[in-house]
């Protein structure tokens, strides 16, 4: 595997981590296991917001589709799709922000609509990451040449840490979500 098709597996894999805990924690609250902590949920939107949004999804279609786009238009319609979805992505956000702000509001009549969100939110983004892997990747890795390659690389490698953001910014963001998420999502007490 290329190493920029490398680091966005792992820049998924992360994302992947944060969303997982993220249904871990709704799917414990809605079996009354744990009680909700709003601040900690704000945090992991947060971080799905700057890190995925922010930063990954910009260097996917500036560099990856725009390149593959010029060498294969096989991959156009699947790269005009991923590329929708990537426009959206900030309302998508907003609302998953939108249904946790009613839910702090409204107290547990307020649960069922954040929950919803969440689980629309997750199986999208899992959708999207795996049209990228499956469909995306096989096609880049057979059409694009090596100058292709030395570009994404190039931009990929500027954030060879997906935990962290591009100049760290977003560790301690990660880190403070480890740390206060109950087991087995975190370190926090459970």
């Amino acid at each position: 595997m290329k190493k920029s098709l490398s680091i966005i597996h792992a820049e998924h894999r992360a994302l992947a981590a944060m969303l997982n805990g993220l249904r871990q924690l709704v799917d414990g609250i809605a079996k009354g296991r744990i009680k909700p902590d709003f601040g900690l949920f704000r945090k992991m939107i947060a971080y799905i917001d700057k890190v995925p949004e922010k930063v990954h999804h910009p260097k996917e279609d500036q560099y990856l589709f725009a390149r593959l786009r010029l060498r294969c238009p096989e991959a156009v319609p699947v790269i005009e799709r991923l590329e929708a979805e990537h426009r959206i992505g900030d309302a998508r956000i907003r609302a998953l922000e939108a249904a946790l702000e009613a839910y702090e509001q409204r107290g547990p009549a307020g649960f069922a609509g954040f929950q919803a969100a969440v689980v629309e939110y997750i199986d999208a983004e899992w959708r999207h990451m795996n049209a990228e892997e499956h469909e995306i990747f096989p096609l880049a890795e057979r059409d694009l040449q090596a100058d292709d390659w030395a570009a994404i690389d190039a931009a990929f490698l500027a954030n060879d840490n997906p935990w962290s953001g591009p100049a760290g910014e977003y560790e301690q963001l990660f880190s403070k979500i480890v740390n206060i998420a109950p087991a087995p999502v975190g370190l926090g007490p459970g």
